[in-house]
């Protein structure tokens, strides 16, 4: 086996867009390479924002056909949202975005029989309002016979064959942590039926093969199995986290920053909850104990209301601002809405009596250093709820790409950043492929490959974190 390369095809979907990378893995190498990548665009409807599910779907297909012949598929994709089947299996109607309004004023009607404690002790998630759980009090469900989440109904449509991926699954706030497990007394007391799930998957299991009509559409020869990955992005985006021992932090960056340690036991304390950190699953019994923050959707959203300038120039104006001038909180629900992003962040300056930044480099600089802050604050506090201390930072993801955001993260946590790798999420679906088809060994020796083989880069701290100290009271003033 030791002279065996195979290919594995990542399909790996983002908030923003999607792509199919192809890994090429031996026992000692592993090259990563983009098949097609497609833009994934909601559309907002009468009755609510959509996700544009069949674009998607067309938008594997396409990718599958680039890829050529692989010997394994495995799809990954943002947590918490899903599509509704018919008895016949057949969707129901596009899924909803977790971005749509329909969830404002839900958790308050749960909590009202399930206490937020209770519920937080049970399930060990962190509150968001777009949580599966919330979305489901909400919907409707009529005629509703099985609920997929976002890769387990893709993967349906390529093999025909239905499940529910155990680390996506702990997204849903209806698995007990402890146990990985349905957490059937939260679903009875809310009126959940639980029977609408397909039967839980871990990472590495078969998930079926692609169909006739599959094969004949990408051009592909069967069989080609599908595998089941850490199908949450951050389970996959974590498990490709090249670190070598047990004392680091991760922060996987991009529309979202998942920022936390992986520990092996929830931690399920009141103070934890009411830190809003989060405990999802991930692989080998692992727990992805993390906080939320906004991320660079914030940045996103900015630069599309500024009708798209060059990034690396606005960075690089950015750099020029003063520090710190200016901070706002990056996990405020208040930015989780689409539109006039550059407007509420000048109004959250000026409601806490900071300067408001006028020019776009200057908003670009008030969004990076409040996301170095965000950072900040989470490691520091993930380590004391958790007892668990840490030597470096290591972030994955687009935001890699960022050497500001990357730099200011650690100055502001006072630890070495190892940046790296962009990828994270593809090469961790690549990887749990090829330890399932025996090309890898254990999540340690995939990390072993992982920073043998890929590029990283190392940001020492600069400077004294008391400024950071400083801006984080100034916020908490607030």
């Amino acid at each position: 086996m030791s002279g065996s390369v195979k290919s594995y095809a990542a399909v790996d979907l983002g908030a923003s867009s999607g792509r199919v990378m192809v890994g090429r893995v031996g026992s000692d190498s592993l090259e990563l390479t983009e098949a097609h990548r497609f833009v994934n665009r909601p559309v907002r409807v009468p009755e609510g924002l959509r996700w544009d599910i069949l674009s998607l779907y067309g938008g594997v297909l396409d990718g599958l056909r680039a890829a050529g012949q692989v010997d394994s598929v495995g799809i990954d994709s943002w947590a918490v949202d899903y599509g509704l089947l018919d008895a016949d299996g057949a969707l129901l109607g596009n899924p909803v975005h977790y971005r749509d309004s329909r969830t404002e004023g839900v958790a308050e009607k749960v909590w009202a029989t399930v206490p937020a404690p209770e519920l937080y002790a049970a399930t060990g998630l962190q509150y968001a309002p777009f949580n599966t759980l919330y979305q489901l009090v909400a919907d409707q469900l009529s005629g509703a016979e099985r609920l997929l989440l976002i890769p387990d109904l893709l993967t349906y449509w390529l093999t025909g064959e239905q499940g529910t991926e155990l680390t996506n699954a702990s997204t849903t706030q209806l698995i007990d942590p402890r146990t990985r497990g349905w957490s059937y007394g939260i679903a009875q007391r809310l009126g959940i039926d639980l029977e609408l799930f397909a039967p839980l998957r871990q990472p590495g299991d078969p998930a079926g093969l692609l169909r006739p009509e599959v094969l004949e559409e990408t051009g592909l020869v069967g069989p080609v199995p599908v595998t089941a990955v850490g199908s949450h992005d951050t389970a996959s985006a974590v498990a490709a986290v090249p670190s070598s021992g047990e004392r680091f932090a991760y922060i996987c960056t991009g529309t979202w920053s998942l920022a936390g340690l992986e520990l092996d036991a929830p931690v399920l304390t009141e103070e934890s909850r009411a830190a809003n950190f989060t405990n999802e699953l991930g692989l080998d019994g692992t727990v992805r104990y993390l906080r939320n923050i906004m991320g660079l959707w914030l940045l996103q959203e900015c630069v599309r209301a500024w009708g798209d300038p060059d990034l690396g120039e606005l960075l690089l104006d950015a750099a020029k601002v003063p520090a710190l001038r200016s901070v706002v909180d990056a996990g405020d629900a208040a930015f989780l809405a689409p539109g006039r992003m550059p407007e509420r962040i000048a109004d959250a300056c000026r409601a806490s009596g900071q300067p408001v930044p006028r020019s776009p480099a200057e908003v670009t600089r008030c969004i990076l250093d409040s996301l170095a802050l965000a950072h900040r604050r989470a490691v520091e506090e993930a380590q004391r709820l958790a007892d668990h201390p840490v030597d470096v930072v290591h972030v994955v993801g687009g935001g890699t790409r960022n050497a500001l955001l990357c730099q200011l993260t650690a100055d502001a946590c006072g630890l070495p950043v190892v940046a790296g790798p962009t990828e994270a999420a593809a090469l961790g679906n690549v990887l749990v492929q090829a330890r399932a088809h025996g090309l890898v060994g254990d999540l340690a020796g995939g990390r072993e490959l992982l920073t043998r083989t890929q590029p990283l880069t190392r940001y020492e701290p600069q400077g004294d974190t008391a400024r950071w100290r400083e801006a984080q009271s100034r916020l908490a003033g607030a």
